[in-house]
């Protein structure tokens, strides 16, 4: 039983395009799960064909307080994650929490709307929202630090990109979390 969570396993599914840094995101959550205090089970894995950058595209992240057995795609994660809030249709009843990359706010209590694009022009002067949208799930997700990020991050960047994706994911975990207050 995983004592984040309190489930055997945690699915999260990266919708994003080709180029957005979704499977980036989902290995660099899995660093981070597996290595903080604690420990974990990761995998990260991306699901697409010959798509192109700017291709609509999925990658997913298994956690788990045990082995994971489980190498499918989860149809509908417990957390969804939209890099590009235009890929982002009504979310299915059941579903789980949805994390937007979108300026707009959402009736639905399940979506939580993050303003990534903003952050990432002011952080990193670039579009690539993966390591904001990491940091405003591992705010969701709860059982995070930001300083497990920090490991995630140093162990699957290269290092001179550490210090604005710290930052970035930072932020918008600190967005986040003042939300949930």
């Amino acid at each position: 039983m995983d004592a984040v969570w309190g489930r055997t396993m945690t699915d999260v599914v990266w919708i994003g395009r080709g180029g957005q840094g979704a499977f980036t995101a989902a290995r660099l959550l899995g660093a981070a799960y597996s290595l903080r205090d604690g420990g974990g089970y990761a995998l990260a894995f991306p699901s697409f064909g010959p798509e192109r950058r700017g291709a609509p595209m999925k990658a997913f992240t298994k956690l788990s307080a045990g082995p994971i057995s489980d190498r499918s795609e989860a149809r509908s994660g417990d957390f969804s994650v939209y890099l590009d809030d235009t890929l982002l249709r009504t979310p299915a009843s059941g579903a789980g929490k949805v994390l937007v990359n979108t300026s707009s706010t959402s009736d639905d209590p399940r979506v939580v709307s993050l303003d990534a694009d903003g952050i990432a022009a002011e952080v990193l002067g670039s579009p690539i929202v993966n390591t904001v949208m990491l940091g405003a799930l591992a705010a969701l997700l709860g059982g995070f630090a930001a300083e497990d990020l920090d490991v995630g991050i140093e162990n699957v960047l290269a290092e001179r990109l550490w210090d604005k994706n710290k930052k970035a994911a930072r932020k918008a975990y600190d967005a986040v979390a003042e939300t949930l207050r």
